[in-house]
């Protein structure tokens, strides 16, 4: 085999998500099964350069994974010519500028979402990287998750019949950080940061609905942030500025709706962290990150309201489970694989920074119908 190698600035990797499903889950992973074949006797083999602001995290993370290369300095790290890619995976205010250099320097781009705080900056990334002819790309892996993969093998195969309406549940209590750490970083609660749920999460609704739904087009919300007060990485209570729950209703091309509730302040009563129900004419299913289960029509029970007496009918056990059919590997390092194979062999792609800016669109719409108390039509974007 023949081992072609492709370099990879990856800024962001002392975060949690940046960590352990970019850098570990995906680069390192693809290195223990001995890169990736790109068949014709090729293997490609991903060399990361990690890139941060803390010295001794970017050192320790290094010598723990065997790695050799890090840096503090981006611009040094753009300026070396046999970098091929910019990956980012920093905080969000931090992002635009970061790739804006990597597009002046000529690298390939692989970001995080969101990719901008609005959707004017992302729409400005895609016409920079359009203009200076570099590939890119965005991480939008919720659609490679074992559940939603098995979801939409349903869809191509007309299960449901006419799809009538699409009902998501996601979250968990994230806890204050006062009597108990909190499971995620304080900048997520703070507005002047970056942080909030929508421009989180609404991001990934768009594609998720747009990949198997059809495209949004309006957005109805309503946002809170239901806890005020937070306590930070230090102790030190803060105040937290950024929305903390979504409610959002979304109409899509075709006639179906889709009602999302997204929530860092609700306990979990279902069996995973996000849930998605398809109800259509001629059945239903019910997905999460890895299971999927199903109703058909003709299997469908048949009951009767009466608040009077006990519910006798079992109706969870009268669902069927979808089975895998397949193995299902890491969702981002599904993605970043492909991503891989567009860089270096130009198979087709469509997961790219117009994408990123959909998603950001949805978010800054779905901010602005919760302020002004009404619903927005989403415009198409273009350059």
């Amino acid at each position: 085999m023949t081992r072609r190698t492709v370099r990879i600035a990856m800024n962001g990797v002392t975060g949690r998500m940046g960590y352990r499903q970019h850098l570990v889950r995906s680069i390192l992973a693809i290195r223990e099964q001995g890169g990736l074949d790109l068949g014709d006797g090729q293997v490609l083999w991903p060399e990361p350069v990690l890139v941060g602001r803390r010295a001794h995290a970017l050192e320790a993370l290094a010598a723990q994974h065997g790695l050799t290369e890090w840096s503090t300095d981006l611009d040094a790290v753009l300026a070396d010519e046999s970098i091929d890619i910019y990956f980012d995976a920093q905080v969000t205010s931090a992002r635009v500028e970061a790739i804006k250099k990597a597009i002046a320097a000529g690298k390939h781009v692989y970001t995080e979402k969101p990719t901008a705080t609005d959707v004017e900056g992302a729409l400005d990334l895609a016409r920079l990287a359009r203009d200076a002819g570099i590939k890119h790309g965005v991480v939008q892996d919720k659609i490679f998750l074992p559940g939603l993969l098995k979801l939409k093998r349903l869809i191509d195969g007309g299960f449901f019949g006419e799809i009538l309406s699409v009902r998501g549940e996601f979250g968990y209590w994230v806890f204050e950080g006062d009597w108990q750490d909190a499971q995620r970083p304080s900048w997520n609660y703070r507005a002047e940061d970056g942080g909030g749920i929508v421009v989180d999460m609404f991001p990934h609704w768009e594609y998720v609905l747009h990949e198997l739904f059809g495209q949004v087009t309006s957005v109805s919300a309503h946002v809170q942030t239901h806890i005020p007060q937070r306590w930070d990485e230090q102790g030190k209570p803060y105040a937290a500025t950024a929305d903390d729950a979504a409610y959002g209703t979304f109409q899509l091309a075709g006639g179906a709706v889709a009602q999302i509730n997204s929530s860092w302040a609700v306990r979990v009563n279902r069996d995973e962290l996000v849930e998605f129900q398809v109800d259509g004419t001629h059945g239903s299913a019910v997905a999460g990150l890895r299971n999927c289960r199903v109703q058909h029509r003709s299997a469908t029970p048949k009951p009767v309201w009466n608040p009077d007496l006990p519910v006798t009918e079992p109706f969870r056990d009268q669902w069927q489970e979808v089975p895998d059919n397949a193995e299902f590997d890491n969702g981002f390092k599904a993605q970043w694989e492909l991503f891989l194979r567009h860089i270096v062999l130009d198979e087709p792609y469509t997961w790219d920074l117009m994408a990123g800016a959909r998603g950001v669109q949805l978010a800054e719409l779905g901010l602005k119908s919760s302020a002004e108390g009404r619903r927005f039509e989403v415009p198409e974007l273009s350059l």
